[in-house]
């Protein structure tokens, strides 16, 4: 487990941008003296709560979609906290903090297919081969609703901004992704028909308000999915793999 005090925070190869508080949205009052000590080494670090971590003298810290642990001592501790029977606590508590976060995704963004009662929510990346393969799973699923928001890899997949723009240009848009998708369009020049910038920046300020980095990111029913894991999106669907 990496540990820092009082040094600049990176998180994920990012720098984790410091905010001034003036307190902690979620700590237990019986935790007053964790809290201070956290104020007094960190006063520019946002958090969003502190409670006791299973280690006794260690604090799991929540602060946006990161989880991380923080000693009274003065120091930040950032890695996977796991259990002696093999559960990552660190990650399940990360896919708690999703969760509650995709019950606040503002769905009137996202391009609708379906109407099956399996929600599924798709950020993706129209040349990205992994979400087609997602894409060419789920359309032939009759019992999901999809919610699909577009997030183009720019630097990967140069005409992936012009592809998400032009559906989203589509009267039809679920014919236009499925015009996109199936690669007939691959090379080939697409019609002028507006940028339709504003809606595409809407759904990748959602994609990142979720910590999205990369596509296929797909939550069903609540539950987290990176990557074309086609055999655990089906067992999710079908009710075979327990829900966290």
């Amino acid at each position: 487990m990496r540990i820092l005090k009082k040094k600049k925070l990176r998180i994920g190869g990012l720098i984790l941008i410091v905010i001034i508080t003036a307190g902690i949205a979620g700590a237990n009052e019986n935790l007053k003296p964790e809290v201070d000590s956290l104020k007094k080494n960190f006063p520019n670090l946002r958090v969003d709560n502190l409670k006791e971590s299973p280690i006794k003298g260690l604090f799991e810290i929540v602060a946006g979609n990161q989880v991380f642990y923080f000693s009274p001592d003065g120091y930040l501790m950032f890695g996977e906290l796991w259990s002696k029977d093999g559960k990552n606590l660190t990650a399940e508590m990360r896919e708690k903090v999703l969760a509650e976060k995709v019950k606040n995704i503002p769905l009137d963004k996202a391009l609708k297919i379906g109407s099956g009662p399996r929600q599924v929510i798709e950020f993706t990346d129209p040349d990205c081969p992994y979400c087609r393969k997602v894409d060419e799973f789920l359309v032939k699923r009759t019992d999901v609703t999809r919610y699909v928001f577009f997030f183009p890899l720019r630097q990967l997949h140069p005409d992936a901004e012009k592809k998400a723009r032009y559906i989203l240009s589509q009267k039809d848009r679920e014919k236009a992704l499925r015009e996109v998708v199936s690669g007939s369009m691959d090379g080939k020049p697409l019609p002028e028909t507006g940028s339709h910038d504003a809606m595409l920046e809407e759904m990748e300020q959602v994609a990142k308000g979720m910590g999205v980095r990369g596509t296929p990111a797909l939550w069903i029913d609540g539950t987290a999915i990176n990557g074309a894991d086609i055999p655990r999106i089906t067992a999710l669907l079908d009710g075979k793999e327990v829900q966290r």
